[in-house]
């Protein structure tokens, strides 16, 4: 059998310049006080429906920016900081609002007032907000201001095995990242009024676990007692398809309740189906593809297999402007190099409820002291285990580095490896440090302090013409581009959404897709 070193060995440098990756972050929109902004989405920025950098995520107020693809880290970073720069200039222009750098929301309003986003009134447009509105009455709108960075990667030459290997693999370490990466130990306590919560007390408004690494990634983050159902296999792109198909079009008691639509008309959510579409359901990582317009995530798939991976679990870093620091993102690039390389057994239920339980255990005591996981069915503990993955990695550090000559990977790993040996320097633990040291053990005081740190410097760096003039056009195009759709819908609503939702649109067929029809 081939070592990890030999299948490394086996990588070429051509394959290695290959890599790609892109980022995803989503902030909310916070007033100067830390409260959420319940203004609309900016209109300078463009039609978030249409806008290829800018848009929303669940709420009105949740801004998303997705960079491209890019051959570097720091290519991705630097993109990722001008889409920043361009929304806070925008933002000052027209009052005081910032993003907020927490994963977890600044204060909120009661839940109903929480605004979910719009995209307008064609069919596409609708669609989205109703699958939002489906999302708030499913699982309640403060569980979907929450808000990370997803990391897209992908590798020349993988085949549909070698990807559903990496995810294997990514599911049973992502124990490691979250140790690492979690920086959302403590919550306002808005976020869990009228909810079943085991958190603590701390300071005014705040509520936490101690040794917590990531609330986000926990319990009171994105989980589902309807989807805690779901086993999904991440054996094959086959067993994936058909676990997801089957979540697809399952009549769900519960939502059956809720609905399409209310006695009055409105509609309440796009299907009474366990997962309204397939973005509703919950992971650390998922298998992606693009898509054509009018086509269902899961029948690009199946017809055109998996193209990259999308890392779901990471956390906003609230020490870093942006969200991300290019150590936290080169580790990614070794772990990810590291799931595809090591041997990837095939998975079982009883695996994927041991990974769920690890999960929720890290999310809430990762840095106590010896707590012992499951790994590989025997108990190990949590910092033995990252420990052993951060030695794994050096090899792989030493090859990205050999492309261009620097350090840079060695030096994502050393800083790795300095946290692991000081666990008060975690993310998380410095979270809970600076909220006692300067802020009373307040959370929102924390977060907004950090806040309003990121938009100073962020506004303080020089800002090109060039670069506004770019992104005036690119919102002036995607405003022309939402009223071509609208103005060439023609089919009803209730049509199109018994369409787009129909069991036959998630096959392989090329009928499967709707003909001149853009997709939710």
């Amino acid at each position: 059998m081939n070592t990890l070193r030999d299948r490394l060995a086996s990588l070429t440098p051509q394959r290695l310049r290959g890599m790609r990756r892109g980022i995803e972050k989503e902030s909310l929109r916070a007033q100067p006080g830390g409260q959420l902004a319940l203004t609309p989405h900016p209109a300078a920025l463009g039609s978030p429906l249409t806008h290829p950098h800018i848009t929303t995520d669940f709420s009105e107020s949740q801004v998303e920016l997705v960079t491209g693809a890019h051959a570097s880290v720091q290519a991705a970073l630097d993109e990722l900081g001008q889409i920043h720069q361009v929304v806070y200039h925008e933002l000052e222009a027209r009052g005081d609002e910032m993003l907020w750098v927490s994963s977890m929301p600044c204060g909120l309003p009661t839940d109903e007032t929480i605004p979910i986003g719009l995209y307008g009134r064609s069919n596409v447009g609708r669609a989205k907000s109703i699958y939002r509105m489906g999302l708030g009455h499913r699982y309640g709108r403060r569980m979907q201001t929450i808000s990370g960075i997803h990391y897209n990667w992908s590798l020349p030459g993988l085949s549909n095995d070698d990807y559903f290997a990496l995810i294997r693999n990514f599911r049973r370490d992502a124990v490691v990242l979250l140790y690492l990466f979690g920086a959302s130990p403590a919550v306002c306590s808005t976020f869990v009024a009228g909810r079943d919560h085991q958190l603590a007390p701390l300071g005014d408004g705040t509520m936490y676990l101690p040794h917590a690494t990531s609330l986000r990634m926990g319990r009171l983050g994105y989980q589902s007692d309807a989807q805690g159902q779901l086993a999904v296999s991440y054996n094959c792109l086959e067993h994936y398809a058909a676990s997801l198909e089957d979540a697809l079009t399952r009549p769900y008691p519960a939502y059956e309740a809720i609905g399409i639509q209310n006695p009055g008309g409105d509609y309440n959510q796009l299907a009474t189906t366990l997962l309204q579409i397939e973005n509703e359901f919950y992971g650390t990582i998922r298998p992606k593809r693009v898509i054509f317009a009018g086509e269902r995530p899961l029948h690009a798939l199946r017809q055109r297999g998996v193209e990259y991976v999308e890392v779901r679990l990471m956390d906003l870093d609230p020490f870093e402007p942006i969200g991300i620091d290019a150590r936290a993102a080169r580790f990614l690039d070794l772990f990810l190099l590291y799931c595809l390389l090591s041997d990837s057994p095939p998975d079982s239920p009883a695996e994927i409820a041991a990974l769920k339980t690890n999960q929720h255990l890290t999310a809430a005591r990762g840095r106590e002291p010896g707590l012992r996981l499951t790994r590989a069915g025997a108990q190990v503990t949590l910092a033995d285990w990252a420990a052993d993955i951060v030695a794994r990695l050096a090899p792989i550090a030493a090859a990205m580095d050999a492309l261009d000559g620097a350090q840079a990977y060695a030096e994502a790993l050393g800083a790795a490896r300095a946290a692991l040996a000081a666990p008060d320097t975690l993310p998380s633990a410095r979270v809970l440090r600076a909220m006692h040291a300067e802020h009373g053990d307040s959370f929102v005081q924390f977060v907004r302090a950090r806040s309003l740190e990121a938009r100073a410097r962020l506004l303080a760096l020089p800002y090109p013409p060039a670069l506004k003039a770019r992104f005036d056009q690119l919102a002036a195009d995607s405003v022309a581009e939402q009223k071509r759709i609208e103005s060439t819908d023609r089919m009803p609503f209730e049509l199109y959404r018994r369409e787009y939702t129909a069991p036959e649109r998630l096959g392989v067929g090329q009928d499967a897709v709707m003909a001149g029809a853009e997709s939710v």
